[in-house]
């Protein structure tokens, strides 16, 4: 698979992650990890396993499943919980919220960081005596393409 200058970094960026974690990035999940690199939006579980399946015959959903569980607790991916998606973090190494704009028409999915959103929300939760352990908050509407 041909990567970006861009994600062949972040490619090693996270073999480099992971062995500092003491998390092994088996031949397998590297090859899922340059699938969510290589996609322009989030893409669902199976979408990924029909990828993985052009290089590795004998992929199953639980390869691809466990493969994600991996990323997910390493923060090198993030779950868009509304549409069941995946796509990798490139800023991961940093506990951060999470914030996504989500187009309903082509599914383009984007991450931002939204000032005073964290902080906002954090207040809020203090004074309703509510501890948040993971944030993510995701806007749906329509992109500037689609408009």
């Amino acid at each position: 698979m041909v990567l970006s200058k861009q994600n062949q970094a972040l490619l090693v960026k996270a073999k480099s992650y992971c062995e500092v974690k003491g998390a092994r990035l088996t031949p397998l999940r590297e090859r899922v990890y340059e699938i969510l690199l290589n996609q322009e939006s989030a893409i669902g579980a199976y979408d990924l396993l029909d990828e993985l399946r052009k290089t590795e015959d004998n992929a199953k959903p639980p390869t691809v499943y466990r493969a994600l569980d991996f990323f997910l607790d390493l923060g090198l991916v993030h779950k868009v919980e509304s549409t069941n998606a995946f796509m990798a973090c490139h800023h991961f190494g940093c506990s951060h919220p999470v914030q996504f704009l989500i187009c309903d028409t082509c599914g383009d999915v984007q991450e931002i960081q939204s000032a005073g959103v964290k902080e906002t929300l954090e207040a809020q939760a203090e004074q309703n005596d509510f501890m948040i352990v993971r944030q993510t908050i995701e806007a749906h509407g329509v992109c500037q393409k689609c408009q």
